[in-house]
């Protein structure tokens, strides 16, 4: 997703190559995010690949930053037949409403299929309780924003430190690159699992983060419900 190191997820090599391909190997509903790390994306030859279903694309990060492949990816990724989301980075010390509106001005509710996700890796020094407070008070706005209630993506070793109980309301993607899903520490379900950082995909150079939806759980359940 982003820059995830140490110890935020247990990683094994052997593990990890033993996954890059879940897809050729099991029945779940795959997908994939992007960011500007994976540089330009031939969307013709993903969209050909009809193991992957959705795509989440990083929009913007923080107060100010926004994705510069972002405005690209989504025209493509549509006109390719991906189900489409969007995500912001969260920054607990930056300002929320900078960051909603720096979110709103990319993530517009018309492109997109899938709802929201904040993604949630770091507390930036804070202690917790002012971190979840922070945390909390800008879903809710979120939610205010575009009407639903965004996902949150976040790592298992994060999730079990610092969210345990924080986030019962709440749709997850759990990351963790390991062959092993995860287990929360409060037994919450989770609808997708981010299970490798090194997938390889026809139409992008180098790696890519794969996910697939866990048990019975399927795209229907982040479908992006327009206001009228």
């Amino acid at each position: 997703m982003f820059a995830i190191v140490g110890s935020l997820f247990f990683t094994v090599s052997s593990a990890q190559n033993s996954m890059v391909q879940c897809e050729d190997t099991c029945s779940h509903v795959h997908g994939i995010d992007l960011s500007h790390y994976q540089g330009e994306v031939f969307w013709e030859a993903i969209g050909d690949n009809s193991k992957m279903a959705y795509v989440y694309l990083k929009a913007t990060e923080g107060g100010d930053r926004i994705d510069d492949k972002y405005e690209r990816n989504i025209e493509l990724a549509h006109k390719y037949g991906l189900k489409v989301g969007s995500y912001h980075f969260f920054r607990p010390k930056t300002d929320l409403t900078l960051q909603l509106e720096n979110f709103k001005t990319q993530c517009r509710p018309s492109q997109q299929d899938l709802i929201p996700m904040i993604d949630v890796e770091t507390k930036q020094g804070m202690g917790n309780e002012a971190f979840c407070d922070s945390l909390l008070k800008f879903l809710d706005m979120v939610e205010e924003a575009y009407h639903q209630k965004p996902l949150v993506y976040t790592g298992t070793n994060f999730y079990n430190r610092y969210l345990v109980g924080k986030l019962d309301d709440y749709k997850l993607m759990i990351a963790q690159y390991s062959s092993k899903e995860p287990i929360l520490a409060d037994d919450k379900d989770y609808l997708l699992w981010q299970y490798t950082g090194k997938g390889h995909i026809d139409g992008i150079r180098g790696y890519v983060d794969k996910s697939r939806f866990m048990g019975q759980h399927g795209l229907r359940e982040l479908r992006y419900r327009r206001k009228h």
